[in-house]
């Protein structure tokens, strides 16, 4: 069959909502797009763990702390599946991992931002992960099909952790006065950071045009931008508190809420590995796969020795 007939083919699936599969025929530049995106998107999982493990042990109680726990352990789940499903498009684990550690690979840029205060465990919850579902809900409808599956399993899970975070602030914002400053200060440090996790403008995204021809993505930054702003703005009345934008108003022509514009210069500065812990986080993941190398070379020689004791038996 020629190419042209297989892109036809690919074109048609595209078209009518037919999940294209592992071992179907697609372009060098879809395979190549989606072992991108969904690296990163494993990357960034496995990365979100460290900012959220700093609390875990200083959690404010017993609950909190079996809460936390929860969450970073389904993160190393998201991560997992997201990985497995990479992996499904010919690029190994070991591959991406390196990309990773030698800082090839990116990861969402919001993970290098501290997390100075247990308040920052709620606005992480809310903020953080309420951006990150309008994504990925997005997601669940991606063309390529093991992408899709993975991704209504961490939807699921995601939603929760939104839940959790804004209810964590819900109780602070009910607190003392130290409680409820504690809270404001939190969304005051999350909030533009938040905003730049959806990527850069429309009009400035090298990837969004052709990702969207090809269904990877179903809306562009700009439009999840929007949205999500819409959506914290009612959400944050319930806390009684504010969000960091003098510019932030609702405009009667669009019906959606105006707000100000975004510290590109330090979204690019991040992005490009100049944020405030960058170093912090490839160091962190650095040391734990090199700390974790003999539980690995262990896993192998263990399977090894199994594999030749199966052979042995069928001989």
């Amino acid at each position: 069959m020629q190419i042209h007939d297989l892109e036809k083919i690919f074109e048609e699936k595209i078209e009518r909502e037919i999940k294209i599969e592992s071992k179907d025929w697609m372009p060098d530049a879809y395979r190549k797009t989606n072992v991108r995106q969904i690296s990163q998107h494993a990357h960034s999982e496995i990365v979100g763990m460290l900012p959220e493990g700093n609390w875990i042990s200083r959690a404010p109680s017993l609950k909190r702390k079996v809460i936390l726990i929860a969450k970073v352990q389904d993160e190393a789940g998201h991560g997992l599946y997201l990985y497995s499903a990479a992996e499904t498009l010919g690029t190994s684990r070991e591959q991406m991992i390196e990309d990773l550690l030698s800082g090839k690979a990116k990861y969402s840029s919001i993970f290098n931002y501290p997390t100075l205060t247990w308040a920052d465990m709620g606005a992480v919850g809310w903020l953080v992960d309420g951006a990150a579902i309008l994504n990925q809900v997005m997601l669940c409808r991606t063309s390529y099909g093991p992408y899709a599956r993975a991704m209504v399993r961490i939807c699921k899970e995601e939603s929760f952790h939104q839940r959790q975070g804004f209810e964590s602030l819900l109780v602070l914002s009910k607190g003392t006065p130290e409680q409820k400053a504690m809270c404001q200060d939190a969304i005051n440090r999350w909030w533009w950071p938040s905003l730049m996790m959806f990527g850069p403008k429309d009009a400035e995204s090298t990837n969004s045009d052709q990702s969207m021809k090809w269904k990877i993505k179903r809306k562009t930054n700009d439009e999840l931008r929007q949205q999500f702003v819409n959506m914290a703005v009612e959400q944050v009345k319930l806390l009684g508190m504010t969000l960091p934008d003098p510019d932030l108003k609702f405009n009667e022509v669009t019906s959606q809420y105006d707000f100000g514009e975004i510290h590109w210069d330090e979204f690019w500065a991040v992005v490009k590995g100049n944020g405030p812990c960058n170093k912090q986080r490839l160091e962190a993941r650095n040391k734990a796969h090199e700390e974790g190398k003999w539980v690995r070379e262990a896993a192998l020689a263990y399977a090894k020795k199994q594999q030749a004791r199966i052979s042995v038996k069928v001989a």
